[in-house]
C-alpha cells in the first residue's frame, strides 16, 4: 500500500545541514495499522509528514497504492491534495466558528471532486456516526470536550474516505483516563474503517497496544520493526530493549550453548548463571549483554548459598498500584524489579535475586546497536 525506499531528508539552514531521515526503507500493508515510535528528535513526525507531503525529502521514493507521490530523481512531488490522504493533528485543528457538521464536511465541500447536497450529508452523518457523534452533529465545536475533538477531527479525516490515515500523536492533548479510553476507540474506528493507518507516538503503551506493527526509529534509522509482541519479547539491540519498556541489561559470558531449533545458552554474570534465549550468534567464551525484564527477577526474603544466589540491598520501593517496583543495588549496577504488590520489601533489606527460567534473552555478537530488521 505505501513503500518508502532509501529516504533521505535533512534540515538546511544556511551552510549547515541537519540530516533527519537517513535512508528509510519501509513497505505498509493495506489496511495495516502501523506506529512510528521513538523519542524527540528521532524523525518519526518528519517522516509522517513527508508521506503527506508536507515535507520534501532530498532522496528517495514514496509510492502510495502503487503511484509515486514523491521520487527525487523523476522529480515527482504531488502536492499533499493530489496524494489520497486524511491526517488528524496534534491539535486537531477544529474550526471554532462551524459546527460539529460543518467541520466534518469541510474536505468534501471543497475537493476537487464535488459532491451534490445530500451525498454530502449522507457521507458526513456515516461518519460521525462512526466516531458516536451523530447526536451532536449540530452543536458548535467549540462545545465539545476534547475527547469530541479528536474524535471529530477523525470523522473529518475519514469523510473524504482516503486511502491512506495519517496520525500524528492525535491522544497528546488528552488526560491520562481518557488517553485510556480513547486508544481503544481510535483502533476500533481504523478498524471498522479498514483504511491503512500510520500513527507517531513517543508513547510505549500506545505502541504496544494499538499497533498490527511497530517501527522503531532512533536518530533518522529503523531500529527494527515488527509485531508489538515480537519486538517486547526478542529487541534486536539495547536501545530497542531499554526503550520499548523498562530492561536491566547485564553483561556476561557465554559458558555453554544448546544448538536446538530454539537457541539457549548459558550465560555466567553478576545475577549468577543464567539460561537465555538466545538472539543472534554466539560461542562459548563470548561476550553478550543479557535483557531481564524487571518482571522477570524474583526476590527472595532467604538467601540460598548453595546456588551462590546473587544478593541485593534494596534501595527505593515505589507503589505502582498491582505492582512494587524496586532499585536494588547489586554489585556494581543497579537493577530495577517490579513484584506484586502484596509484598512488602523493606528499605535496606538484603534479598536474594532470582531470573524465572528463560525468562531472560541475550544479545549476541550480532546484535549490536544499529539499524534492525525491517520485514
Amino acid at each position: 500500500m505505501i513503500t518508502i525506499a532509501n529516504l533521505k531528508l535533512a534540515y538546511h539552514s544556511g551552510p549547515v545541514s541537519v540530516p533527519v531521515l537517513k535512508g528509510i526503507d519501509l513497505d505498509i500493508k493495506r489496511g495495516e495499522f502501523l506506529t512510528l515510535l521513538g523519542p524527540s528528535g528521532c524523525g518519526k513526525t518528519t517522516l509522517l509528514r513527508a508521506i503527506a507531503g508536507l515535507e520534501t525529502p532530498d532522496a528517495g521514493r514514496i509510492a502510495i497504492d502503487g503511484t509515486n507521490v514523491f521520487e527525487a530523481e523523476a522529480g515527482t512531488d504531488l502536492a499533499p491534495a493530489r496524494r489520497d490522504i486524511g491526517m488528524v493533528f496534534q491539535s486537531y485543528a477544529i474550526w471554532p466558528h462551524m459546527s460539529v457538521f460543518e467541520n466534518a464536511a469541510f474536505p468534501l465541500r471543497y475537493r476537487a471532486r464535488q459532491m451534490n447536497r445530500a451525498a454530502v450529508r449522507t457521507r458526513t452523518m456515516e461518519c460521525l456516526e462512526l466516531v458516536r457523534l451523530g447526536h451532536l452533529a449540530d452543536r458548535p465545536a467549540p462545545m465539545l470536550s476534547g475527547g469530541q475533538q479528536q474524535r471529530l477531527a477523525l470523522a473529518r479525516a475519514l469523510c473524504a474516505d482516503p486511502k491512506v490515515l495519517l496520525l500524528d500523536e492525535p491522544l497528546s492533548n488528552l488526560d491520562a483516563r481518557l488517553r485510556e479510553d480513547m486508544r481503544f476507540e481510535l483502533r476500533e474506528i481504523t478498524r471498522k474503517s479498514g483504511v491503512t493507518t500510520v500513527f507517531v507516538t513517543h508513547e510505549q503503551s500506545e505502541a504496544l497496544s494499538m499497533s498490527d506493527r511497530v517501527v522503531v526509529l532512533n536518530e533518522g534509522r529503523v531500529m527494527q520493526s515488527g509485531s508489538p509482541r515480537d519486538l517486547y519479547l526478542s529487541p534486536d539491540n539495547e536501545f530497542v530493549a531499554t526503550f520499548l519498556g523498562r530492561s536491566n541489561l547485564v553483561p556476561g559470558q557465554v559458558t555453554a550453548v544448546d544448538g536446538s531449533l530454539q537457541p539457549m545458552i548459558t550465560v555466567s554474570s553478576t545475577l549468577g548463571t543464567l539460561r537465555c534465549r538466545l538472539h543472534g550468534a554466539a560461542a562459548v567464551g563470548d561476550s553478550v549483554t543479557v535483557v531481564v525484564r524487571p518482571n522477570a527477577i524474583q526476590l527472595a526474603a532467604k538467601v540460598d548459598t548453595a546456588e551462590h544466589e546473587p544478593v541485593a540491598r534494596i534501595e527505593g520501593v515505589a507503589f505502582l498500584g498491582d505492582t512494587l517496583e524496586c532499585a536494588l543495588a547489586l554489585a556494581d549496577r543497579t537493577l530495577i524489579a517490579r513484584v506484586p504488590s502484596d509484598v512488602a520489601p523493606r528499605l535496606g533489606a538484603e534479598v536474594g535475586i532470582r531470573v524465572k527460567p528463560n525468562d531472560a534473552l541475550a544479545l549476541g555478537r550480532d546484535n549490536e546497536e544499529r539499524p534492525g530488521r525491517t520485514p
